[in-house]
């Protein structure tokens, strides 16, 4: 079941995605499975619908769920992938801010796995 702390400094949109990440990531909801709609989970949650459709908008982006159109929304099918995909874009826009060359990167990620 999810639940939003409406009194906690944390966004509902945050906690939320946070949720349903969780919830992909130990496996309690599998590739395939079906989520609410926008509509139903906002009034399950007493949240605005753009919150919860900016939720799974950001899921989306991360590759953990996958929009259907109108069959809904769904966890995808390859999420570790994807969402292994979205970590490394996404490290590699810091390093690159941070002015790292791609060795440099590269020795950091492999130290950080232990190799």
């Amino acid at each position: 079941m999810l639940s939003v702390d409406h009194e906690s400094s944390v966004p509902p949109f945050e906690q939320l995605r946070q949720q349903i990440a969780e919830r992909v990531l130990s496996g309690e909801l599998r590739p395939g499975d079906r989520l609410p709609t926008v509509r139903r989970l906002a009034d399950e949650l007493s949240l605005a619908p753009n919150t919860v459709a900016r939720t799974y908008r950001e899921l989306e982006s991360d590759g953990m769920l996958e929009g259907r159109g109108r069959a809904g929304t769904f966890v995808s099918d390859d999420h570790a992938n994807n969402a292994a995909k979205a970590a490394a874009r996404a490290y590699a826009d810091t390093v690159r801010s941070l002015g790292l060359d791609v060795a440099d990167a590269v020795a950091l990620v492999q130290r950080a796995m232990g190799n």
